[in-house]
């Protein structure tokens, strides 16, 4: 099993007072009390060792910001996210809001707890 661990590089990623769609802190409480007390708990092992292939093929920009409501279907399951900026990563969701999704990211070695906003996301797969 791979324990939670708090990472602060991801600690401003919920502005005080919600914004951007993301609730006031992370889903279940807590306020600083990471990770969400009483919330979902990260998977008890690693995401799958494989890579999805990304549908959108070129890797070029897209156009579309990802709808909530999609995304909201991957729920409790290894998702991997394409973001626009940056490298693609390994994503276990367990909170969907409006402009939002928070849940837990893979680092390589463990589970974070983390959010981002929906318009920084270019393409997912859920597993």
């Amino acid at each position: 099993m791979y324990p939670y661990q708090y990472d602060p590089r991801f600690q401003n990623l919920f502005p005080p007072g919600g914004g951007q769609g993301f609730p006031s802190f992370p889903p279940g409480g807590g306020g600083q009390g990471f990770p969400p007390q009483g919330g979902a708990q990260p998977p008890s092992s690693p995401p799958p060792a494989f890579t999805p292939t990304p549908k959108l093929g070129s890797g070029g920009p897209s156009l579309y910001a990802v709808d909530p409501g999609a995304i909201a279907g991957c729920l409790y399951r290894y998702t991997y996210i394409w973001p626009r900026n940056g490298r693609p990563y390994w994503f276990y969701p367990t909170f969907v809001g409006r402009r939002s999704v928070a849940g837990y990211r893979w680092t390589g070695s463990f589970w974070v707890y983390a959010g981002v906003d929906v318009n920084q996301i270019r393409e997912f797969q859920c597993i």
